[in-house]
């Protein structure tokens, strides 16, 4: 840090923008870490100075209070363990997230509008900032779909442990005879590529089109065309934004969702590691989930990649989705161990 803060202060450095932000963008990732290990020290000493007085005074609350700054050191240290797990290129970076119902209508869109507010909760407890940038209602209920940005410190690297075909079951709150129903959603996640990562983009092949956004009516209607779709002809990427009133807003933001899945593409290609983007993306139905949540007969949330099982389905549905996520990453980290002796 103090290396770095040593160039920072040299005048000559600013005469090189793009070098500047990375080093500045450097600066913060070390700051995030330094951070979480203050956090941890502090947690600690606190710790010990209420056991002492709980010791000398025989006070049952300071051992008490004692005990949750221990938990919560607990706590953070196995996130900062599972950040040093996070080593990849784009694990640091913010995230985008895009979710689509399986077959099934409105029981499968509601499905995936669950997930939504899942995710959101999860993105929020976590300090993350979240947009949606584009949403399609569904005719009754639910989304057909949804993208989301999520930003923050490894808000990818994270995420990208929830790609994959998430299976519910339940009564239907849409069925009049009350049976149970099994519904389908996928969840794909791309890195949030830096300004500084250059992805070539020729206006050429770009066709964009211009439309009314879609609303819950009334005075929010947009009475403008303002949202945009941009549709990469080589590849056949179509990305799309509707999330401001402003065009030209609109349209930076979908030209940002597009370098991200061009960049993805491209890695994909040069890259055999990079496969990991796709790999989990199977058909939506019956056997290709990477997690099923059932509330009905019993309630249980499994991971069908690491066998973890919450009882809390409501929590689980709130954003507590802490102990998948970092289980899977920690079960990742252990192969690449063992595959590397």
């Amino acid at each position: 840090m103090k290396e770095i803060e040593a160039k920072i202060a040299d005048p000559a450095l600013w005469s090189d923008q793009s070098a500047a932000q990375r080093l500045m963008k450097r600066k913060a990732h070390i700051e995030f870490g330094l951070s979480n290990i203050e956090k941890i020290r502090s947690l600690i000493e606190e710790s010990e100075v209420l056991l002492d007085l709980a010791e000398e005074a025989h006070d049952a609350s300071s051992a008490n209070e004692a005990s949750e700054k221990l938990i919560e050191a607990r706590h953070a240290i196995r996130a900062t363990e599972v950040q040093r797990m996070l080593s990849g290129e784009n694990d640091r970076l913010s995230a985008i997230v895009a979710i689509h119902p399986g077959a099934g209508g409105t029981e499968a869109q509601d499905w995936a509008d669950i997930l939504l507010r899942m995710y959101v909760r999860w993105a929020e407890r976590k300090g993350y900032k979240v947009e949606v940038v584009d949403i399609l209602p569904g005719e009754e209920a639910g989304i057909k779909s949804v993208t989301l940005t999520v930003e923050g410190e490894y808000a990818y690297g994270y995420l990208k442990a929830e790609m994959g075909v998430h299976r519910l079951v339940r009564i239907s709150p849409f069925d009049a005879n009350k049976r149970r129903h099994t519904s389908f959603a996928s969840v794909f996640v791309y890195p949030e590529i830096e300004d500084d990562i250059e992805v070539e983009i020729n206006e050429a092949d770009l066709k964009v089109d211009t439309f009314r956004a879609s609303g819950a009516g009334g005075q929010h209607v947009n009475k403008t065309d303002s949202a945009i779709r941009i549709t990469h002809t080589p590849t056949g990427i179509v990305v799309q934004c509707q999330n401001e009133r402003s065009q030209h807003k609109n349209r930076a933001t979908a030209m940002k969702l597009l370098r991200a899945r061009l960049y993805e593409l491209k890695l994909k290609e040069q890259e055999e590691k990079m496969q990991v983007y796709h790999k989990e993306k199977r058909d939506i139905a019956w056997g290709s989930q990477i997690r099923s949540y059932v509330l009905q007969p019993y309630r249980l949330v499994k991971d069908h990649r690491t066998g973890i099982e919450a009882g809390n389905v409501d929590a689980v549905l709130d954003g507590s989705l802490d102990e998948f996520i970092e289980g899977y990453l920690l079960s990742i980290s252990a192969d690449k161990i063992k595959a590397g002796g």
